[in-house]
Formats: C-alpha cells, structure tokens, sequence
C-alpha cells in the first residue's frame, strides 16, 4: 500500500514539474533583444590569440619582471576564459547524494 501511495505521489509531482507542451499552434514574432553570446565569443577569440601570441614570443630574451607580468597576464586571461564559458559543474559527492536519492525514491 505504500509503495502504491509513493509512486502516485512521484508520478503527480513529475507531471507538476514536468509538464506536457500544448501543440497549439502559435505564431511568436521575433524579439528585439540581442542575445548577448556573440559578444563574448569575440572576446574569447581575442584572449585565445593574445594566449596564442603569448606562447609564441621567446622567453628567453625577456627578463624577469617581463615573464613574471606575462604570468600573471596569462592566469587572468585564464580565469577570464573560465568565467566566459561558464556552466554548471556537480561534485563527486553531490552526484553520488543524487544518485543514491534516485535509487532510495524510485
């Protein structure tokens, strides 16, 4: 009897959260708001060749504030890589709760 009442208690809440879309026909005009990724794709390119260019150049000739200031160019534009692609990451120990959680509901 409980494991009834439990998957009609998971079977309304997956339809609540996850909802059938209508297939009524609707006719959407398109936006003018710009979508903002085009930008950042420029950017990216531009700190991938100043990586590129960075790379390239021979260190040997520098000195060692030069290379020290290309370090520390080459981690900002690292994390600044980092922050453009963005995304979501889940831990090991939060993919294993959740996995575990799946297994203990269903």
């Amino acid at each position: 009897m409980k494991k009834i009442i439990l998957c009609l208690m998971v079977t309304c809440l997956s339809l609540t959260f996850f909802p059938l879309q209508s297939s009524a026909a609707t006719i959407s005009e398109p936006s003018s708001v710009v979508d903002p990724k085009p930008a950042e794709a420029v950017e990216a390119k531009t700190l991938l060749l100043r990586l590129d260019e960075i790379n390239a150049t021979d260190m040997s000739k520098l000195k060692s504030s030069e290379k020290k200031d290309l370090r520390k160019e080459v981690r900002s534009i690292n994390h600044r890589l980092k922050t453009i692609s963005g995304g979501v990451y889940i831990s090991a120990g939060a993919a294993i709760l959740i996995i575990l959680l799946l297994i203990i509901l269903l």
